[in-house]
């Protein structure tokens, strides 16, 4: 098993841009395991942890409801945004400046083949880092991602996920709220769930702006300690 992971920092990147990049990770590693079953072989597979931060955009996962995006083609040019319909789990979501968007790209057969244990896994890494900073989250039972105040009138998402997986390899992963504009997501139904707010770690903080480079670190250092990975 290979656990080392080669982390990527891509700064400020167009979003189908990066998403053929991650279908060029994901398709080689998919290539290597299937040539490994063919053949009889065992070469190692690559990991990958990619950083990003995208222009303002919109995604809508396979099964999610496109009446959830409350903008038309001439609203978006308007919000200088975009559109996607993609390839992962889960409904509409907002990318934007101000979001620390993860994508491990990852052959889970060298960690562990459980895609439920590798979500929940993504939102502990989120959670502790959180906690680094005294912010208290949990999850929501039925709803993934990262929540503040669960079961009050004041629950909020900070960090929404959404993952494709075939043959245990993982694209896709978290968008975390960190100086995000949370005006963007008035524009939609966040996740396709109505009544629940969305917030970021500068407005829970009460800062203007916190250290993206410094909640990068802490994301990484939890994720190599729960996936017991070298990066």
């Amino acid at each position: 098993m290979n656990k080392s992971v080669i982390l990527e920092d891509l700064g400020n990147k167009d979003y189908k841009a990066t998403w053929d990049y991650q279908e060029t990770l994901f398709k080689s590693i998919l290539d290597t395991k299937i040539k490994n079953r063919r053949e009889n072989l065992s070469l190692p597979t690559s990991n990958h942890f990619l950083f990003v931060e995208h222009p303002h955009v919109y995604t809508l996962g396979k099964s999610g409801d496109m009446s959830n995006l409350l903008l038309n083609e001439e609203q978006l040019k308007e919000k200088d945004a975009t559109f996607y319909k993609i390839n992962r789990g889960g409904d509409i979501t907002y990318h934007g400046p101000g979001q620390i968007v993860g994508y491990p790209i990852l052959d889970l057969d060298n960690f562990f083949t459980d895609i439920h244990k590798y979500l929940r896994f993504l939102e502990e890494m989120i959670i502790l880092t959180l906690a680094e900073y005294g912010i208290q989250s949990e999850r929501s039972p039925g709803e993934t991602g990262v929540w503040l105040d669960v079961g009050t009138p004041f629950a909020r998402k900070i960090c929404a996920m959404g993952v494709r997986a075939s043959r245990w390899v993982t694209m896709h992963g978290f968008a975390l709220n960190v100086n995000a504009d949370l005006g963007y997501f008035d524009n939609i139904i966040p996740c396709g769930i109505r009544g629940k707010a969305v917030t970021s770690l500068n407005v829970e903080l009460g800062m203007d702006k916190v250290d993206e480079a410094e909640v990068k670190s802490k994301l990484i250092k939890h994720f190599k300690t729960l996936f017991e990975a070298e990066l």
